[in-house]
């Protein structure tokens, strides 16, 4: 009996960190492969390096995506943080 009680501080803190940390972590990483895969041609992005880019073209692995109507160049689909929504 001794032993669980000794046990049972560290279980809810675990517990704790779970619910704190790990669970809402797990979703939102969830969420943003829903949305890197639920990406189409013509939806602005904004990538890790600051960028704010359209999509022109959606492979496997990649993103073509055009800077300006002259440039486009690829980029890893993880390197897209989220979608950028028009303030205006």
């Amino acid at each position: 009996m001794e032993i669980i009680s000794q046990l049972l501080p560290f279980v809810f803190l675990i517990a704790i960190m779970y619910f704190v940390i790990i669970r809402p972590q797990q979703k939102e990483a969830k969420n943003r492969q829903a949305m890197i895969e639920a990406l189409k041609k013509g939806d602005k992005v904004i990538t890790s390096g600051g960028l704010i880019v359209t999509v022109y073209k959606v492979e496997e692995q990649y993103l073509s995506v055009k800077i300006n109507e002259d440039v486009t160049v690829k980029v890893t689909k993880d390197s897209v943080i989220r979608k950028y929504e028009d303030e205006a």
